[in-house]
């Protein structure tokens, strides 16, 4: 897959996912569903673009990134099963592996480009 169509499938997951949430919040059925696209659309992105090097540091990183695309993914199934808000702890620890590993693995490139 090319870049520019790999960034447009991201950016329309990422779209989805904001909309799916604003959506469950004024509990609207469908809600779920546009979530469960977005995030489905966005893990797709992240398991594609694989990590080929023998950085030791990256590739845990982008372990850590899969499991948070998993947890979105996750929390899509919980809003369909789950009517209360328990969906949100799952949210939570995605949100925060994803935002690490969105900056730390460009860190570790530079660091290996550099070095």
């Amino acid at each position: 897959m090319k870049a520019r169509q790999s960034n447009i499938l991201a950016m329309t997951g990422a779209v989805l996912l904001f909309i799916g949430l604003a959506l469950q919040f004024v509990k609207l059925v469908f809600a779920p569903y546009v979530y469960l696209a977005g995030s489905i659309l966005f893990a797709y992105v992240q398991v594609r673009s694989g990590y080929d090097g023998k950085n030791i540091v990256i590739r845990r990183l982008r372990r850590q990134q899969l499991m948070g695309a998993m947890l979105l993914v996750f929390t899509g199934v919980l809003m369909l099963l789950w009517h209360r808000n328990e969906w949100i702890a799952c949210l939570s620890i995605a949100a925060v592996l994803e935002l690490y590993t969105a900056f730390r693995i460009p860190q570790e490139e530079q660091k290996e480009k550099n070095s």
